[in-house]
């Protein structure tokens, strides 16, 4: 089998291995049953698009943008735009108006595809401001609004005519040219678009699918964003594999459809991992004393677990135990099928990862951003290519460097073309030699694996000198079941402090249970209790730091960081700055001012 030199050419392995990539299907839900869509499919309204997006006038070079949640659709467009080497601009749907409208303008997108009447109300007056737009079509029925069939019913009548000049203009494809935009601001700034070519993608696709140990008798969900470069990238793995690759239309719904498909595996970043771990541990809260304390053994024994170390006797006799008393009803209630969980896009606790392995479910955490497509290092699902508090070993093709200030610089064929239209910018991302600068602080072990300390620009310095890594804090602090996020402070301070949001719902439900009448999350994270535990976490907590790194003082917010309130960044990951401006009278309790507080 031929591997793919641009995206496109994966239609190409599924003619030739039928009986197993030909095999792969994507779902999605609508009203009560999963749709499923077969690869002949696929292909089909693939060429019917680029068909249509010719009839349209698109060309070479010409920019699409999708602002939708996960659906098969997005795949039918990305190849429809791709196999007339067009670019498709994948974009966040949450992000503000503003936002919008820069990139759109900035990308000099022509077409946009969106999921529904909401995104569709809130795109098209941004759109009609645009002159380079010259359409918004939408994904689900909307009655009186262009549909995104209307361009297939098109291409679909003019495919005979056009065929021949869609394969045409296939063959003159290169692997070097731009396949995809993808904007980043991070946590900072105005966003970036990623410029990545076919090359880029397949590089990184080709150099992970020997990692992943599903094929085509497996199911997955989709549910981190597609236009999540992890998400995006990983699809053409499943594809690549044969994996069948089920939508998830809600993500509230996640754990849901998790347990209902019974999947195989699925992508995630780490705050889905803490928030089930964080409802398994408020539900351990209401059991008896007894199936208490044995929770709390079987953290204890999973806390030990070691992947794919044989187990002495004591050892094994305490595991077998909890595995078939506590772990196999997490497995039950999740799905016992799971035997690939990759995480990415922030830094997992390694108990977290710990806990999640002794339970049955094998998480392989990875590195990357998105101008490298994503993956740099990742864990993968082989005896002495596992270890827990790293990313993992370096992907074939790629090189790693550790800088004299510790920054991680990386080469390979997954680095990015550069930032489109911001050619001062793109040099800045690179040190005199070609390095890319990635912002991570970083470490090589003697072993080869590869381990992130923390965020260059998220490194800060107390008043005494001493440096302090919040990220690293933080995951210590998110590892109680009383905490659901948290945010460590104290640039130039004499002792960091913490932003602090509790688990609610434990604590709503402590409060009913104590009879505790409370009209608000402010008057029941005011409570004098839930101060007192959380303070007791953090006592407990400090033991495990250095004395420079302790949490001196904490407030408690009213409410959990989240994408829709601004203090999270589309990957979840903490917008330090607008958290620090939105919450600074809870900061200025922790340092007040002319205070000579040590």
């Amino acid at each position: 089998m031929n591997e793919p030199t641009r995206i496109f050419d994966i239609f190409e392995m599924f003619k030739k291995e039928p009986d197993t990539l030909g095999g792969m299907y994507f779902a999605e839900k609508i009203s009560e049953n999963w749709v499923k869509y077969t690869t002949e499919e696929y292909e089909r309204v693939s060429y019917e698009l680029s068909s249509g997006f010719l009839e349209l006038g698109l060309k070479k070079g010409d920019k699409v943008a999708t602002v939708t949640t996960n659906r098969p659709q997005w795949n039918f467009i990305d190849m429809g735009i791709l196999q007339i080497g067009g670019v498709h601009v994948t974009v966040y749907p949450t992000i503000t108006d503003e936002e919008f409208d820069y990139i759109f303008r900035h990308s000099e997108s022509k077409y946009i595809f969106v999921a529904n009447r909401i995104l569709y109300k809130k795109i098209k007056p941004i759109a009609d401001k645009i002159n380079t737009i010259k359409g918004v079509y939408v994904f689900d029925d909307v009655e009186n609004t262009p549909n995104w069939k209307e361009i297939a019913i098109k291409g679909q009548k003019e495919l005979e005519k056009n065929f021949d000049k869609i394969e045409k203009i296939k063959s003159e494809v290169s692997e070097d040219d731009l396949a995809t935009l993808i904007y980043t601001s991070g946590t900072t700034g105005i966003p970036k678009g990623v410029m990545l070519s076919h090359k880029n993608v397949l590089s990184n696709s080709k150099a992970s699918v020997h990692r992943l140990h599903l094929n085509f008798s497996h199911k997955v969900l989709s549910f981190l964003p597609l236009s999540h470069v992890f998400a995006h990238m990983t699809s053409y793995i499943y594809q690549m594999k044969g994996v069948s690759i089920y939508y998830a239309d809600n993500v509230a719904k996640v754990v849901d459809y998790i347990h209902e498909l019974q999947v195989d595996g699925f992508i995630t970043v780490p705050r889905l991992l803490e928030a089930i771990f964080e409802k398994i541990s408020s539900k351990a809260k209401k059991l008896s004393p007894i199936k208490r304390k044995m929770f709390e053994f079987s953290l204890k024994v999973a806390e030990e677990y070691h992947p794919y170390t044989k187990m002495k006797p004591a050892y094994k006799m305490k595991y077998d135990f909890v595995n078939k008393l506590v772990y196999s009803q997490w497995r039950k209630a999740l799905s016992p099928n799971v035997i690939f969980l990759g995480v990415g896009g922030s830094s997992l606790s390694p108990r977290l990862a710990r806990i999640f392995w002794a339970a049955g479910f094998r998480v392989f955490e990875g590195y990357g951003l998105t101008e490298t497509s994503p993956i740099i290092a990742v864990n993968y699902d082989q005896p002495n290519k596992v270890k827990l508090g790293t990313v993992g070993t370096v992907l074939e093709g790629v090189e790693v460097k550790i800088a004299e200030d510790g920054e991680i610089l990386a080469k390979g064929p997954n680095v990015m073309l550069g930032y489109y239209n911001e050619p001062d910018l793109t040099a800045e991302m690179f040190d005199e030699e070609g390095w890319f600068k990635t912002g991570d602080i970083g470490i090589v072990d003697e072993e080869g694996f590869l381990k992130i300390t923390d965020r260059k620009k998220e490194i800060f310095k107390l008043s005494s000198g001493k440096y302090i890594a919040p990220q690293m804090i933080e995951n210590k602090l998110k590892e109680s079941f009383l905490i659901n996020q948290a945010m460590v402070i104290g640039e130039n301070q004499k002792f960091p402090g913490a932003l602090i949001s509790p688990n609610f719902e434990f604590f709503e439900d402590w409060a009913k249970n104590e009879k505790i009448e409370v009209n608000n999350s402010h008057e029941l994270v005011d409570l004098p209790k839930v101060k007192e535990a959380i303070q007791k976490e953090i006592i407990n907590i400090n033991k495990k730091l250095g004395e420079h790194e302790k949490i001196r003082k904490f407030q408690i917010i009213y409410h959990d960081f989240s994408i829709k309130t601004g203090e999270l960044s589309n990957t979840l990951k903490l917008k330090r700055k607008v958290i620090a401006e939105k919450y600074h009278e809870f900061i200025d309790k922790i340092y007040p001012k002319n205070s000579d507080d040590e």
